[in-house]
Parts: C-alpha cells; structure tokens; sequence
C-alpha cells in the first residue's frame, strides 16, 4: 500500500534571475513499510526532496499525497498540524530542545498533540527502552554521546506515532559503532513495527541496510534500485 506519491515534483531556486533546479520532474512512489535510501552526490536535490515531502518546503510545480492528502495544498497552519501528527523527523544536528532531558524531549510533541499524561509517560520509558536509553531519561543532551543524542532523537521522531519517519543524513556526526547502534534500532523497528523510513544519506553503511535505494543526480531521480 502506497504511503507517499509524488507527481511531477519540481523546486526552482532564483526562478526568475539565475533558475537552479533543485529537483527536478520527480515522479515517486512510497509504500508502507519501506527502509529507503536516497543517493546522490551534495547539490543533487536529496534535502529538498526530504523537506518536500515533510512540508517543510513548497514545490515549484508538482504534488505530494501522503495518505490520499496533497499537502503542499495545506495552509502553513495544516502543514504543522499535519506534520506533528504524520510524520516523524530525524535531523543530521539531533536537534533536542538543550533544557530538556531526554524523557521530556520525546514527551514534547505529545503534550502538542493533547495526549493524556499517563499516556505520554508510558510512551516516552517505551520507546527510550527500545532505543537502549532506558537509564537516561533523565538527562539532559549536553550530557549524553552524539550516539546517544541521536537515538533520542528516534525516540521523539516516534513518539507521535507517525505514518513514517524521515531522517536526513543522521548517522553524518555519529562514530562507527554509534552509527550502527541507531542503524540496528531503525532496521528492527522497520522490520518488526512496519515503521516507514526514508533516508537522505552519503553513509555506505545506511546504503547496505535500506531495501530501495534511489539515485539523484541534478534534482532528477537517475536510478531506483529495490533489493
């Protein structure tokens, strides 16, 4: 079952003065349950894309329908509320709020969505126990590992039980065994939860794991390879 569909996606930067085609007439299906890469060499449109998809950035031209709803038709005030309830994040930076700790980081987007507290709470000991963090739900980001940092960051992406989970370049600023601590807890969630993930990445290791590697190349989609 298709999750995501793109139809004749283009971004144009500086349209009007020095044109640059960020994406470029992407056509693109994502169904339920895929672990999947996208490739390309800095400047071929993976970020965009990424952002697109998350309505985080408008389209030139084109569309995104995810769950039958075309979001880049959705006001800002939609998109937001779409997003906190359909799609999870995770970002290169990590990006938890520096105040909080990691249980309060992963309860944030629920206490956004209205969800009761004990509801919120079992939650967040849930998915900070899947992620190996059980015993740091009480710490803050400055005193946590980047590896660590960024499996708080699944955990948040999580938390809101999205229809998928985009994650752009997030094992960048992670060490090797750190790198493949997260890629283990992604693959298992993906194989065992049917969770979504889209990746943008250069890393050859998150390459390995993913089903469906597709390859950008000036914002245009030059190969699409499932395993």
């Amino acid at each position: 079952m298709s999750i995501i569909e793109i139809k004749g996606l283009s971004k144009v930067y500086d349209e009007k003065s020095l044109p640059v085609h960020a994406v470029n007439g992407i056509n693109l299906t994502i169904e339920t349950g895929e672990f999947t890469a996208i490739v390309g060499p800095s400047g071929s449109g993976k970020t965009t894309l990424l952002n697109i998809i998350g309505g985080l950035d408008d389209p030139s031209r084109g569309d995104v329908i995810i769950d039958g709803v075309k979001i880049n038709e959705l006001s800002s005030r939609q998109k937001t509320d779409f997003r906190m309830r359909n799609i999870g994040f995770v970002f290169q930076a990590y990006n938890l709020i520096p105040v909080f700790t990691s249980r309060e980081n992963v309860e944030f987007i629920m206490h956004l969505q209205g969800k009761p507290k004990e509801e919120r709470e079992n939650r967040t000991k849930e998915l900070l126990e899947a992620v190996g963090l059980g015993d740091r739900m009480n710490s803050r980001p400055n005193k946590l590992s980047g590896g660590q940092q960024q499996r708080v960051a699944v955990a948040r992406a999580l938390a809101s039980k999205p229809k998928f989970i985009l994650a752009d370049e997030p094992t960048a600023n992670l060490d090797s065994k750190s790198t493949e601590n997260l890629l283990e807890i992604m693959e298992k969630l993906n194989k065992e939860e049917n969770i979504t993930f889209i990746f943008s990445t250069h890393d050859q290791r998150v390459v390995n794991k993913a089903n469906r590697v597709i390859t950008l190349q000036d914002g245009a989609i030059i190969s699409d390879i499932g395993k």
